[in-house]
């Protein structure tokens, strides 16, 4: 079964969980559900619209199309493509879901804001300029994101050679999915226009039992993470993990001892509230 939401350019995320609770509905009906969303704003993080499906036992995919052109394709010297980014969740029986939330960049433009808040140099490939050259200084980096027309975020893999063709293509796969399956719009092109950002979000949610007894899936899934949690590791400090496990060790850290915030974070919020004429509680 399939739906298509019309978010009326309003706020992403109460359309991104209309969009995936209409999925997951249709999938308890008919084992399957596909909602696409069009018209949206920004909606966070994917994942969180993925795991909605596995809170009702579901298997949960959800994509979204992107406003900010600042990814550059393999063998461009120019951005051409949002962040892009994809989740994917499923239901074990007694380990948390598996969650599998990425940007099809190298990595999100927010994780180059934090290497400029702790003024900590890049990772080579994560950022290009108009050469294709690896770009470390985030400070440098964040004007190509976010400034100039030149260099940008590099695709997953972020070169050539490390195979970043891969994350190029499924870019483009979750464009398709999350905005021209439906007629939606392409942010280049958007731009060259001037048209509304007409953000879309697509929602794929799958029901187990469609295909096997109830909890069986679940019970598998359970086996293949233990036998992966248990693989020897190259450092014994640092044990292989499962997709969702830093996130889940994360939530559990910060409910218990807080968000860490750098002193260079704690300015920018100090001048937010400051022109929004607002209280400053953080100190």
């Amino acid at each position: 079964m399939t739906a298509l939401v019309d978010a009326r350019a309003g706020l992403g995320h109460p359309a991104g969980v209309l969009g995936m609770q209409l999925a997951v509905e249709k999938a308890l009906a008919l084992g399957v559900g596909v909602v696409a969303v069009a018209n949206s704003h920004h909606f966070g993080a994917t994942g969180y619209y993925a795991k909605l499906a596995t809170d009702r036992g579901l298997l949960g995919f959800a994509t979204s199309s992107g406003r900010t052109v600042c990814v550059v394709p393999t063998r461009a010297a120019v951005p051409r493509l949002a962040t892009s980014p994809l989740a994917f969740a499923a239901p074990a029986r007694r380990n948390p879901p598996f969650l599998l939330d990425m940007s099809t960049s190298t990595v999100a433009a927010n994780k180059v804001k934090v290497y400029d808040f702790t003024g900590e140099p890049l990772p080579a490939g994560w950022v290009l300029d108009e050469n294709g050259a690896p770009v470390t200084d985030a400070g440098r980096a964040l004007e190509h994101i976010f400034e100039r027309d030149v260099g940008g975020l590099a695709p997953l893999g972020g070169t050539p050679e490390m195979a970043s063709h891969k994350g190029y293509g499924l870019n483009m796969m979750v464009q398709i999915l999350a905005g021209t399956l439906y007629g939606g719009s392409f942010a280049p092109i958007r731009e060259r226009r001037g048209d509304p950002d007409d953000i879309g979000h697509f929602f794929l949610a799958i029901d187990p039992t469609a295909f096997r007894p109830a909890g069986a899936f679940e019970s598998d899934l359970d086996e293949a993470m233990d036998v992966l949690r248990a693989t020897p590791p190259i450092d014994p400090a640092r044990p292989v993990l499962v997709p969702g496990d830093p996130e889940t060790a994360a939530r559990a850290e910060r409910l218990r001892d807080g968000i860490p915030l750098t002193g260079a974070l704690v300015e920018k919020l100090r001048g937010v509230c400051e022109r929004s004429g607002v209280p400053f509680l953080l100190g």
